[in-house]
Formats: structure tokens, sequence, C-alpha cells
């Protein structure tokens, strides 16, 4: 018998001043049975940081040709493809060809460092890739925030996020920038 997902709901108030983008969104998240709390909740700040009226989350860690979120425009052509963790750099390669943009959030302490340096050269080929990493603590700090249910406030400056639950808990989110798009 196959594990089905677990159901997670969110509440997500945004205020990103840098984008004047002010919104609340009622998600709904399925978390694979393979994925970690941390993965999902890496997968919920990127949508904070990226947060639209057309982002939504793919199907998740059991279908290949979806990203982990992503941005279509009214035709059905992929704006933003948002991947989170370590992918196969081509995967990474075939998503540029088919989006506008493309960015990773990328975690794993050492070990996505060791990632990021074995496939930067390839990665850096890519003129619609951002790569950004979130470090240890903060992934650690932000899977505290999980819960079945969760009422959070997202407020992003000056490209930080501070994602607050209901209870007062916060977390400073500032992934650091390993490449930006040079895409225009």
């Amino acid at each position: 018998m196959a594990l089905k997902s677990t159901i997670f709901k969110a509440t997500l108030q945004i205020s990103d001043l840098d984008r004047h983008y002010y919104a609340e969104h009622a998600l709904t998240i399925a978390r694979h049975p393979s994925e970690t709390d941390e993965r999902m909740m890496v997968r919920l700040a990127a949508f904070a940081l990226n947060a639209s009226e057309r982002l939504e989350f793919g199907k998740g860690l059991s279908t290949d040709d979806e990203p982990d979120l992503w941005q279509r425009d009214l035709t059905g052509a992929i704006e933003t493809w948002i991947e989170v963790g370590l992918p196969d750099e081509r995967r990474l390669r075939k998503a540029s060809g088919r989006a506008a943009a493309v960015k990773l959030y990328a975690y794993g302490g050492r070990a996505a460092e060791v990632w990021w340096d074995n496939n930067a050269r390839e990665l850096n080929k890519l003129d619609k890739l951002s790569a950004f990493f979130l470090d240890a603590e903060t992934t650690s700090a932000l899977t505290a925030l999980a819960e079945r249910t969760m009422q959070l406030q997202a407020m992003l400056q000056d490209g930080e996020l501070w994602l607050s639950a209901a209870d007062g808990r916060a977390v400073k989110i500032a992934p650091a920038v390993w490449k930006k798009s040079s895409a225009i």
C-alpha cells in the first residue's frame, strides 16, 4: 500500500515592501512521504519570497516534469520555475529552456556548498538561473515553525524575509546569493 502525502494548511499574510505586494494566501501543502519538514518549509519560504496571485506549488517530488513551485502566465507559459534543494544540473538546464526565469533555493549545510562547488561551472552558464542558499541554522529554525495548521506572517524588505508564527516565534531568512540571473 502506497503512503499518502500529509496535508498541511497555512494562512500566509505577505507584506512585500520590496515589490509592493500585499496579500493573504490560503495554502494547502502536500508533504510527500519522503519529504522532510525542512524541505516543506523551505518550499513555503520560497513561496513567500516570490509570492504572486499566480504562483503555485507543483505536484511534488513524484513528478519529474514540474518544479516545486511555478508561476505561469494566462496562456500557460511558464514565467518562473522554482526548485528547492540540490537538483540535478540537467533538470535546471531543462527548466531554463522551458521558463523565462529559474530560481533555486539550495539548503543542506556543507553538503549544499559541496554540491554548488561541483556544479557551479555548468550552472553559471545558465543565463536564466538565479541560485540562493539557506544555511542550516536558518532552515532548522524554519522547521521549528512547521505545524499541520499554520498562521504565518511574512514581511520582506531589502531581500530579507521575516516569517512569524501566531505564537510570536519568528525566523529571519536572508538567502545568500550564489548566482544572479543575467537574463533581462
